[in-house]
């Protein structure tokens, strides 16, 4: 196997990223309601910034837990996660409690944006001092979703 020499100023191969609409053809039938492309890039930088201050539960089980325990935050989760059998019951314990909830189109992005190389179908971003501005701006746009009937 011999390697490619890459020459100085060829542009580097990237791997081609999906656009919003290429990820909503993915989404499963429960993915309401869905964040906007706007909303999604705020939810993706409140994470960061919530991963930063180890202020987030990644994963069904321990985001399930948690809302039991009685946490407050948001919840995101991915639209395209199959079978929805793994968190369809999620949606509902958040409506029980108040706690706002919305879907994003990729577990991928989802789970990068977690600083996870691995995908993530949930994530429960709490509210911290150091975001609050950015957390309480996400909390207001998921709110304003329109909820399933």
């Amino acid at each position: 196997m011999t390697k490619v020499k890459k020459e100085p100023g060829e542009p580097e191969a990237e791997t081609p990223e999906k656009t919003y609409e290429e990820l909503l053809a993915n989404i499963n039938p429960i993915a309401k309601p869905m964040a906007s492309r706007k909303l999604t890039k705020k939810l993706y930088k409140c994470i960061k910034k919530a991963v930063k201050q180890k202020h987030i539960r990644r994963g069904v089980k321990e985001v399930q837990k948690f809302i039991n325990k009685g946490e407050k935050g948001i919840v995101v989760l991915a639209g395209d996660t199959l079978p929805i059998e793994v968190y369809c019951h999620l949606p509902v314990m958040c409506e029980d409690r108040s706690i706002p909830y919305t879907y994003i189109p990729s577990k991928s992005d989802l789970g990068a944006a977690a600083g996870s190389k691995r995908p993530t179908c949930v994530i429960l971003i709490k509210s911290h001092s150091e975001y609050q501005e950015a957390f309480d701006d996400c909390v207001e746009d998921v709110q304003a979703l329109p909820l399933p009937l």
